[in-house]
């Protein structure tokens, strides 16, 4: 199944941009933002779920004019094809980035990274550290931990987890205003978050990344993660900004403590009441800053 590609007026008016396309290694067809000028040097920036690039749009609008941005939707999300039987794994995600990436002929990346993209964007970096320069962190995580919120855990459980995520959009909807504290979302905005996943189908990736999340050994996507953790140590140097939004439910304080150690030498901004949805929820203060950070 295809994703819609004719983008809507309404959402046009927040999302002004004309996305690219590109098929995977694996068959599926990769939606994807490219603005700004076209050289091999770009912000790469990386969604998680239950988002899309759609989440960076302003992001990429401040920065653009600068520096180039390539916002991929990953496949099963966003403006991207929506196949039922895609391998729906970690190892896969990191691989449909490298093939962006190789596609795109890109030969320096400053990652920017926020939930499940912190994990395929690390993954990404690990394999290919000679290409990372500069690194901006938002409310994620890129290593195994045993935390898991309670409304996640059952969203992951058999049978009633795709159940409430596929048929009942008891996570993207929900996430509309569980990541939000500083402010609400207007209902366009809300629309545009939920524009890709209006059915069971179109909700399939989803579901799956929230069955991907490893909590033993015994998972699949287990190796694939403890192979990202171990990855971190390669950029404990780096030039990186580490964002966080201090009422996440999901990515709560463990999780930036995490970061402090993994990344040392990181500049890091907590945001007391800001919630998951950092980049949206403190907007008008977060994306000064990390323009600044990215293109100063």
């Amino acid at each position: 199944m295809s994703a819609p590609t004719r983008i809507p007026a309404w959402l046009a008016q927040l999302y002004p941009f004309s996305p690219h396309s590109l098929t995977t290694p694996a068959g599926a067809r990769m939606s994807y933002l490219d603005e700004g000028p076209r050289n091999d040097e770009a912000v790469l920036m990386l969604h998680g779920n239950p988002t899309w690039s759609f989440y960076y749009r302003e992001l990429v609008q401040a920065l653009s004019p600068r520096v180039r941005c390539v916002a991929p939707d990953h496949i099963g999300m966003g403006l991207s094809e929506k196949p039922q039987d895609y391998d729906y794994s970690l190892e896969r995600r990191i691989a449909d980035v490298e093939h962006l990436v190789a596609e795109l002929d890109l030969r320096k990346i400053h990652l920017v990274v926020h939930d499940w993209g912190g994990a395929i964007g690390f993954g990404f970096a690990a394999r290919h550290p000679e290409l990372i320069g500069r690194i901006v962190v938002l409310n994620t995580a890129a290593f195994a931990s045993e935390h898991i919120p309670g409304r996640i855990a059952l969203c992951k459980a058999p049978v009633i987890g795709p159940l409430l995520v596929r048929g009942f959009n008891g996570f993207a909807w929900p996430a509309t205003w569980m990541s939000m504290h500083r402010r609400a979302l207007s209902a366009d905005e809300k629309r545009g978050f939920l524009f890709p996943y209006d059915s069971w189908a179109n909700r399939v990736a989803v579901s799956a990344f929230v069955q991907d999340i490893p909590m033993s050994p015994q998972h699949r996507s287990w190796r694939t993660l403890q192979g990202v953790e171990q990855g971190l140590l390669r950029f404990r140097a780096h030039s990186a900004l580490v964002i966080w939004g201090g009422r996440d439910f999901c990515f709560n304080d463990h999780f930036l403590e995490r970061w402090r150690t993994a990344l040392p030498a990181a500049d890091v901004h907590r945001i007391a009441d800001a919630g998951h949805y950092v980049l949206a929820d403190a907007n008008t203060e977060v994306i000064p800053k990390i323009v600044s950070f990215l293109a100063g």
